[in-house]
């Protein structure tokens, strides 16, 4: 709109511009248009604020066998199953998380920079923020990689906590972990994996998962459904021990 054309609009029974057609607008349909315009501009910022999670985070991951997404480390840096992975037998060894499309430089990268991300002061917030908006019901922690020490779960606890409309599912190694175990929320299922195949589970932690060789006694449905969740979620499930 050229100054000219401002100038007419301002005029009585001049041309009629922007500001004139305003003026003249029905007021259920001007605050129909201003709520809208408050909405469009809650919403991008809203989509800057999740941008700029990310970036403090990193990205989170959606494998397609699990019906939510996931957030993972690099497996190199797992503190007990960097050490089981080189022991035959244990469920680290051959890890899936060592080989396939994890080994390509952008996974790894991503990773890496996930786990630097951990130390971050704005990262329980973050992640909240980012988990919290993808409107999922159930969530995996570390799809690769492990809990790092006691500020890294204590962190996850708190991220649970404030999304608490979201299940939250947590797979571990660490065996120190069964001391806090107490102090995860009601909505995060903290779950003790048996470092060796075909071993009984042991110690005292509520929840436990094994890996068996003997199909017979398998009790993930996953293997039997083209390696997906489909309709379970047992490791989600409180009451499945």
């Amino acid at each position: 709109f050229s100054t000219w054309a401002r100038a007419q609009a301002r005029k009585p029974g001049g041309r009629v511009g922007p500001r004139a057609a305003s003026l003249r607008m029905p007021l259920s349909i001007a605050i129909q248009a201003a709520s809208l315009t408050n909405k469009i501009k809650c919403l991008l910022w809203d989509i800057m604020r999740i941008e700029k999670a990310k970036e403090i985070t990193g990205s989170l991951s959606k494998p397609s066998k699990m019906p939510g997404h996931a957030y993972g480390l690099p497996a190199k840096e797992c503190k007990t199953g960097g050490k089981l992975q080189k022991v035959k037998g244990s469920t680290c060894y051959g890890c899936y998380a060592l080989k396939g499309c994890y080994v390509f430089k952008v996974v790894q990268a991503a990773q890496y920079k996930r786990l630097k991300a951990i130390r971050h002061p704005l990262w329980v917030r973050a992640m909240t923020m980012q988990i919290n908006s993808k409107k999922t019901k159930y969530f995996r922690w570390h799809d690769s990689g492990d809990i790092q020490d006691l500020k890294h779960l204590a962190k996850i606890f708190e991220v649970a906590r404030r999304s608490p409309d979201v299940q939250h599912w947590l797979p571990t190694r660490e065996a120190w972990t069964v001391k806090y175990q107490h102090k995860a929320p009601a909505n995060l299922k903290l779950i003790f994996s048996m470092p060796m195949v075909n071993q009984e589970a042991a110690g005292k932690f509520n929840y436990t998962s094994t890996v068996v060789t003997d199909p017979s006694k398998a009790t993930c449905p996953a293997p039997q459904q083209g390696n997906e969740c489909k309709s379970c979620r047992a490791c989600w499930d409180k009451k499945v021990k």
